[in-house]
């Protein structure tokens, strides 16, 4: 591996410590005494420094495909617990500096469960004198915090018997929770994203120029491909990396460097918050409001605020209507094969004390059948140009029985989640995750020894289906195409910011 090229070692750059103990991006060290004559002393620097990368972006890979543990838990420090939505996190929080990745439960109440086959997990600490557990702490919960280690997550694996907190210190960290779905939700992925290229900038702003930049484009990438169809991570990156370019230059202090990616990735965050928060204004006047009975919303997945950030998309609906005092009822699909719905969803709903029932995802033909349904409300991973839209696996069913039974078909979802350059649903990248997810639940084993299965994460909807796009920018109405690329365009002029990476123009 010593004749890795740059480019080559840059990917998954900021990986778990090499094997030496010795954190990645340090500086380099000061040339050996006994350098050979005749060698540069800074060609032999550089040489020390492409190896150690290239053994960096070999532990990744590794991890990445569950050969290596990820997060082993080094410390069982006490940190606090998650902060209720609009508590203290994102712009003016502490500058993140490096630490061990440290999961811990808050409220142990069952044996730690394996969420994914084939792969080491953290395993959670018990603190002796743990804070009250969330569900007596009413109200939407964010899904991130940020501390003066670094970006602390709830372990979603967990929920909703635990919650367990996963630290993360370096991007290459939170790449690897990405992938292994410890946070998910397009709109959160995108956030900690930025957030994971931020703590990257610091862990490398005391190493030379060229060996920064190598880092943190090696970060951005294995951030981007821990999970590929969520538009909104390589949007987030995108804006980062452009964020980057326009400060970084020979000569500039890589902690000059740090504070601007921190900045950013603040800045994306509150925008979030706001544009979800529009987007909720905006869905509430398309719901029916009546005096005799609550409002009925079925819905699919995940997109509260553990999807989202600070306010979720679709449920984000939910969540400010339900502050205004409005009366409703939620009818939550429960999400095959995670359960995103039946455990997140009715987890939240819970803990804001929302009317709520869980049903199987093949009972939702019958539900709607029944007329008790006035709307249904689902979130996107990805929006093509002509209003296809990309969400978790159920959501084209869901959508067909829906005008099937004449139900409105909202999908509500930021403009950070169209991508103008997929003409349509067949540009999409649809995830495929391993049988395993699908042949066990929870842990257990539901499918004879030797069954095969297929595990495509999302489907596409297409655009006739859909009776409305919510986004920040206003309701759209079909055709899409015209709607889109001007909302795209009005939330560019609300939040002006450097220009884009080359070729990467034409997506929001």
């Amino acid at each position: 591996m010593s004749d890795a090229q740059p480019e080559d070692a840059a990917r998954g750059s900021d990986a778990q410590p090499a094997a030496s103990g010795a954190p990645v991006g340090v500086s380099l060290p000061a040339p050996s005494q006994d350098t050979p004559a005749g060698e540069d002393p800074v060609d032999v620097d550089r040489r020390r420094f492409f190896r150690a990368l290239a053994s960096d972006a070999l532990s990744l890979a590794a991890t990445m495909t569950g050969a290596a543990g990820a997060f082993r838990a080094a410390t069982a420090e006490a940190i606090g617990s998650p902060g209720d939505v609009g508590a203290g996190q994102g712009a003016g929080s502490p500058a993140a500096t490096p630490s061990t990745v440290a999961p811990r439960r808050v409220r142990p109440r069952v044996p730690p469960r394996e969420a994914s086959p084939g792969a080491a997990r953290p395993e959670p600490a018990t603190v002796p004198s743990a804070p009250p557990a969330p569900a007596e702490a009413p109200g939407f919960r964010s899904p991130y915090r940020l501390d003066g280690a670094g970006l602390v997550l709830i372990d979603q694996r967990r929920l909703p018997e635990e919650v367990v907190e996963v630290r993360c210190a370096s991007g290459a960290e939170v790449a690897l929770a990405i992938k292994d779905l410890v946070v998910r939700g397009a709109p959160a992925l995108g956030q900690v994203a930025a957030y994971g290229l931020a703590l990257t900038a610091g862990r490398v702003a005391d190493s030379r120029a060229w060996a920064r930049r190598a880092t943190i484009s090696g970060t951005a990438r294995a951030l981007r491909d821990a999970r590929p169809t969520a538009v909104n991570v390589a949007w987030a990156l995108d804006r980062m990396l452009a964020r980057l370019a326009s400060e970084d230059g020979e000569g500039i202090d890589g902690r000059v460097v740090a504070r601007a990616l921190r900045e950013e990735a603040d800045a994306i965050a509150a925008e979030a918050t706001a544009d979800h928060t529009r987007m909720a204004a905006l869905a509430i006047g398309l719901l029916p409001w009546l005096p005799d009975r609550p409002t009925a919303i079925l819905t699919h997945c995940n997109t509260g605020p553990l999807a989202c950030g600070r306010v979720g998309t679709a449920l984000g609906v939910v969540q400010v209507a339900h502050a205004e005092g409005r009366s409703l009822h939620v009818y939550v699909d429960e999400t095959r094969p995670w359960l995103q719905g039946a455990r997140l969803t009715a987890w939240e709903l819970a803990q804001a004390g929302v009317s709520h029932s869980v049903l199987v995802d093949a009972a939702a033909g019958w539900l709607l059948a029944s007329g008790r349904v006035d709307a249904v409300l689902v979130g996107a991973d990805r929006i093509a140009a002509n209003g296809d839209t990309a969400n978790k696996i159920g959501t084209y069913p869901l959508a067909v029985l829906a005008g099937r039974h004449q139900v409105p078909f909202y999908v509500v979802a930021p403009t950070s989640s169209v991508d103008l350059g997929a003409p349509d649903g067949a540009a999409i990248p649809i995830e495929e995750r391993v049988p395993e997810e699908v042949l066990s639940l929870r842990g257990q084993r539901i499918a004879p020894a030797g069954a095969d299965a297929l595990n495509p994460v999302f489907d596409v909807t297409p655009a006739e289906l859909v009776t409305a796009i919510v986004t920040e920018e206003g309701v759209l109405r079909a055709p899409y195409e015209e709607p889109l690329a001007a909302a795209v365009e009005a939330a560019r002029a609300r939040h002006p910011r450097p220009p884009g990476p080359a070729g990467r123009g034409d997506e929001p």
